[in-house]
């Protein structure tokens, strides 16, 4: 697993609804502050999960962008641009895989449905409402204060700013409630449509309906972003239950992936009796010492640690997530000749997938031999050309190019990585010393053309906020 950043929330007003949309507001202004990470074995995960689901909605599986969020809480969502957003949390606490392919069909119904443009409106409308009912009730205070009954002013405009904000947000509620229902049914149809049980979903909403009893800073944030309600539930049921697939089971495949899935999670994000309490010495199954191999190496442990991945890959040879976690443990420990080996095996078994190739160039680039870096500039290349959202990938690729004189190219990579992670001023002087050193008119240079064209917009944006 590694981090990652580059996201850009889908309304930058959103952080102004804290106050008026009570936790609503808070939850959706909350998708400002996220980490995501990546994670070639989960991210592929989700793709079979999701692929299926995205074509059932006429969706193009590949315009649709799945993203990891580093974050224990439950928690799932969709911004502008067809992307998907999954919590960590939501996946180490979901029972099921069917409970996670639900979820992920809800979502599509939210993007088949254009919800976001229009739920964008609605915060929009509810932001004016109460707007419009601050302004009449500051000037009621304002008139009270003028004929000398200040108390009765300040009483009454009160009354007319929380009326105001009460009416604005069960306006959004009502409306969000609408949207969640309609999800829902069309989660349920491309299910269906799939030949898959919607029972995942139900049974994921029972458990997050408990929930809503709860303080609202206690609850999940996918309670607080999805209201759930009795009548929704129902109707969620009555169309489950009606569905000629309500009992199809998940098939073998997708109930390894799910506990390779949790058993990963586990492994890198609890400590190493957390890790050892759920996974024992005495749970031979694969996912259990597929925990215990990622919780060795992070002790660190390596004698164990290896021995672990070892084993596994005596079983399964020709699984390129092993052979990457093997490349991870030796790479972290220093052990770069060997990691490159590992790496160079994962990438032979799963040539595209572009966080195996960034991998294996980073590998490559720290042996800082001329010809592996060579032989890795062309890797990170392809890294960036397959999946161009990895700033790591890109800092390396600027490593690459500056060592074998290719000064422009390592300016323009220096640029890529910057605006991804929000360097704005950053991306743009890097343009600049690129332009400077690319052949005129060349995509290198017209690219440079594009990054100081988005940085100075950006950079408008800020200076108007």
């Amino acid at each position: 697993m590694r981090n990652a950043s580059g996201f850009t929330s889908f309304a930058a007003f959103l952080c102004l609804l804290g106050a008026l949309l009570g936790p609503i507001g808070e939850a959706l202004a909350q998708q400002r502050r996220i980490a995501l990470v990546r994670d070639a074995e989960i991210e592929h995960i989700i793709r079979v999960y999701a692929t299926p689901i995205f074509a059932a909605a006429g969706l193009d599986p590949d315009a649709v962008s799945v993203h990891l969020v580093n974050d224990r809480s439950l928690n799932a969502f969709v911004t502008n641009g067809q992307r998907i957003f999954m919590h960590t949390g939501l996946l180490m606490r979901a029972e099921t895989p069917q409970q996670v392919i639900g979820v992920l069909a809800h979502e599509t119904g939210h993007i088949s449905g254009g919800h976001i443009a229009r739920s964008e409106e609605a915060l929009r409308n509810a932001y004016i409402e109460s707007l419009i009912a601050t302004v009449l009730g500051a000037a009621a205070i304002a008139a009270g204060a003028a004929s000398g009954s200040g108390r009765d002013g300040a009483d009454a405009g009160a009354a007319i700013i929380l009326g105001g904000q009460q009416m604005a947000q069960r306006g959004f509620l009502a409306f969000s409630r609408t949207q969640e229902s309609a999800a829902d049914q069309a989660g349920l149809t491309y299910l269906e449509r799939t030949g898959q049980s919607g029972r995942g979903l139900m049974e994921f909403l029972k458990i997050l309906g408990d929930q809503e009893a709860l303080l609202a800073q206690r609850q999940d944030p996918y309670v607080r972003t999805h209201p759930i309600s009795r009548e929704r539930l129902d109707a969620l049921r009555t169309r489950v239950e009606a569905s000629p697939f309500a009992n199809t089971p998940s098939p073998p495949e997708h109930v390894e992936m799910h506990a390779r899935t949790q058993a990963k999670l586990v492994g890198f994000l609890e400590p190493l009796g957390t890790t050892l309490r759920r996974y024992p010495l005495s749970d031979t199954s694969l996912p259990a010492r597929y925990a215990r191999a990622i919780a060795y190496y992070r002790q660190p442990d390596m004698d164990r640690a290896l021995a672990e991945i070892d084993g596994l890959l005596a079983e399964r040879p020709k699984d390129p997530f092993f052979w990457e976690l093997k490349g991870q443990m030796l790479f972290e420990n220093g052990r770069i000749a060997e990691s490159v080996v590992a790496y160079d095996e994962s990438v032979r078994l799963r040539p595209r997938d572009p966080v195996l190739l960034y991998a294996l160039g980073q590998a490559r680039i720290a042996t800082e031999d001329p010809a592996e870096t060579q032989r890795a500039v062309q890797i990170l290349e392809e890294a960036v050309r397959l999946d161009p959202r990895q700033p790591g990938a890109w800092f390396q690729l600027s490593i690459g190019y500056g060592r074998i004189g290719r000064l422009g190219e390592a300016h323009l990579a220096s640029a890529e990585r910057a605006l991804l992670t929000g360097r704005v001023l950053d991306a743009r002087q890097q343009a600049e010393r690129a332009k400077g050193r690319l052949p005129p008119g060349s995509p290198a240079a017209l690219r440079a053309d594009d990054i100081i064209f988005i940085a100075d917009e950006r950079l408008r944006e800020q200076r108007g906020r």
